[in-house]
Parts: C-alpha cells; sequence; structure tokens
C-alpha cells in the first residue's frame, strides 16, 4: 500500500521542509504541494524540499498550461528531477476556471490542452524535437530542450469531471482524482478503466491514488473547524459531479464563494459549510480516518493520498498517521 501526502502551497517554505522530512520519518511514499494563484510556487517549495530529503517522491499538485507555459513545465519537472534525483513526479491539469478568471484566463479546450501538454513534454523528456501543428500548441522544429533529462518524469493527472478522469486511464503515469468523498472512489474507477481500454493499456500500469481530505486530531471540534476552513476556500470550485455526489447544487456554495472571494471574510464563509459539505472528507481521530479508509482497500485501493488540512496541527497528525495509520494497512 502506497501512501502519500498532499499539502497547499500557503505555508512558509521552511514549513514544508520540516513537514516533508516529517513525512518521510512517518513512511510517507510521496509528498505533494499544490501550486493554487496567489499563493506560494510550489516548484520553490519543491527545490528546498528535494535538497532536505532523501528519499520522499515530491509533486506538484497541479500545474496548469495556462498559467504556465507547457515549455516552461517541461523545463521545471526535468530540473527539479535532478535535483531530487530522479524522484519528482509532474502532476497537471486544465486548472480550476474560477481560479483562472481572477487573471482574466479562460481555460478553452481544457481536455485538449492537458493532452497535448502531456504529449509534448514527454517528446522533451525523451530527447525529441517536439514540433506541433496542434489545435492548442503551435511549436516549431526548434521546440527541444538544451540539456537532457534524467528520465521520462511521471505524469500524474488531476481529475474532477469524466472526460478528464478518463484521460487518466489513457495517457497518464498515475491519477489524482481530487476532492471526491473516500466512498465515491468506486464511481471513479470505471472512467478510467474505460479510458485505458480505449488506449489498449491496463489500469494496474497507473498509480490512481485515492485522494482524502482529511483533518486528524484527538480534539474533535479543532479537527472539524480546519477541515471546514478548507471546504469553504475550495468548495466553490468543486466540479459538478462531486456535488452530485456530495447531494448539493453549485448555488449552495455561491454564499460562501461570496464571502471568501468578494468580502475576504473567511470565518464567516465557514459559518456557511453545512454537515452535507463535511461528508466529501474525514475530520476525527486515527480511528476515525481507518475505519473510513477501510472501505476504500476493499474496493481495491492501493495508494491512499491524504490531502490538506490533515489536522490543524499539521505535523502532529504527519506523526500519528505514521505511528497508527501507516503501520495499520501495511501490516507492519
Amino acid at each position: 500500500m502506497k501512501f502519500s501526502l498532499r499539502l497547499n502551497n500557503d505555508l512558509t517554505v521552511r514549513d514544508y521542509v520540516r513537514l516533508a522530512q516529517l513525512a518521510e520519518e512517518a513512511g510517507f511514499d510521496q509528498f505533494w504541494v499544490s501550486n493554487d494563484l496567489f499563493l506560494r510556487s510550489a516548484p520553490v517549495i519543491l527545490t528546498a524540499v528535494a535538497v532536505a530529503t532523501q528519499k520522499i517522491e515530491i509533486g506538484t499538485c497541479i500545474l496548469n498550461p495556462y498559467t504556465i507555459h507547457p515549455a516552461e513545465i517541461a523545463m521545471l519537472a526535468a530540473t527539479l528531477d535532478e535535483a531530487s534525483g530522479g524522484r519528482f513526479n509532474l502532476g497537471l491539469s486544465s486548472g480550476a476556471g474560477e481560479f483562472l478568471a481572477w487573471v482574466g484566463i479562460q481555460a478553452a479546450h481544457p481536455r485538449t490542452a492537458v493532452i497535448e501538454t502531456v504529449k509534448q513534454i514527454r517528446r522533451l523528456f525523451d530527447g525529441q524535437r517536439a514540433a506541433l501543428d496542434g489545435a492548442f500548441l503551435n511549436w516549431t522544429e526548434e521546440a527541444y530542450l538544451r540539456f537532457k533529462a534524467l528520465r521520462r518524469v511521471p505524469v500524474y493527472i488531476g481529475a474532477m469531471s469524466p472526460r478528464m478522469l478518463g484521460e487518466i486511464g489513457a495517457i497518464a503515469d498515475g491519477g489524482l482524482p481530487l476532492l471526491f468523498p473516500p466512498e465515491h472512489y468506486r464511481a471513479i474507477m470505471p472512467y478510467i478503466q474505460e479510458g485505458a481500454q480505449r488506449a489498449g493499456r491496463s489500469v494496474d500500469e497507473i498509480d490512481v491514488a485515492a485522494c482524502i481530505w482529511c483533518s486528524i486530531s484527538d480534539d474533535k471540534e479543532r479537527a472539524e473547524d480546519a477541515l471546514r476552513e478548507k471546504i469553504a476556500y475550495y468548495g466553490p470550485a468543486l466540479s459538478p459531479m462531486i456535488l452530485e455526489a456530495l447531494g448539493l447544487s453549485p448555488a449552495a456554495f455561491h454564499p460562501i464563494a461570496h464571502a471568501v472571494m468578494a468580502d475576504n471574510d473567511l470565518e464567516a464563509a465557514k459559518a456557511l459549510v453545512t454537515v452535507p459539505m463535511m461528508h466529501i472528507g474525514i475530520a476525527g481521530t486515527t480511528r476515525d480516518l481507518i475505519a473510513r479508509l477501510e472501505g476504500l482497500v476493499e474496493m481495491g485501493v492501493r495508494h491512499i493520498s491524504l490531502g490538506p488540512p490533515v489536522g490543524p496541527d499539521i505535523g502532529e497528525a504527519i506523526r500519528v498517521i505514521g505511528r497508527d495509520v501507516i503501520p495499520y494497512f501495511r501490516g507492519t
């Protein structure tokens, strides 16, 4: 069983170095950092993490080809893989439309953009010239890396919709089906399996992570408050498929979005988070987490990815997960 940790990019660089070292010691296999707009830069964070750790894999969760050009995505991926000694994973997708709108970007043809980006960066990793007259990218024969990449960096696609889930199966090395309630993992796998079948692949070749929001603490009230804050901030960006799984409509998040984005009042937004919204994640003790994760293991999950907030005290949450949860599922 593989375990990974996902964190938002809202802490200091020193915090990530400390947390990555704790995660490595706790037995996590991967350490992912998001690259949400107007917060800290994930590539810079991960560079610091790379030189401060020895064996844990690192990754971006996620980059998009609209705010970072695909040529530069390939450059930073190859460079981070070099800095980490071959431990970097490239997480990418089309980005959240609500956030891209902040900077006047309309994500036209998001699935096509991701497909062409994956194709082109792999050609660059392989040392090829990457000319393409595509629907999203138009590159000449002068498009090639001027240095040798260590390897073809693994690409994990982030997905919140059926069509993008299908591309995990069709073209990705791994998948980050983000922000679904734990029990709905079974509902997303058919889309990934269909994509794999379409491409003549076996889904067993793909590292599909069950991406879980959790907040772990012996103080249940504090654990719930930390999860409520993340739901208030990211809930308005959830896809219709995820909202349907929660039994919610986009309109349910409109007052929350206004409180966060227009009023800049996160406390008011948190107060608007309802019990059904809280079902997207797990808030409680490690016993609560184990109970919810056991159902995923029964579904055949081989990679559990625990994501923000992780806990009101992230470092302590990492320690207790490493002490109680990881050994439980690995039988150690």
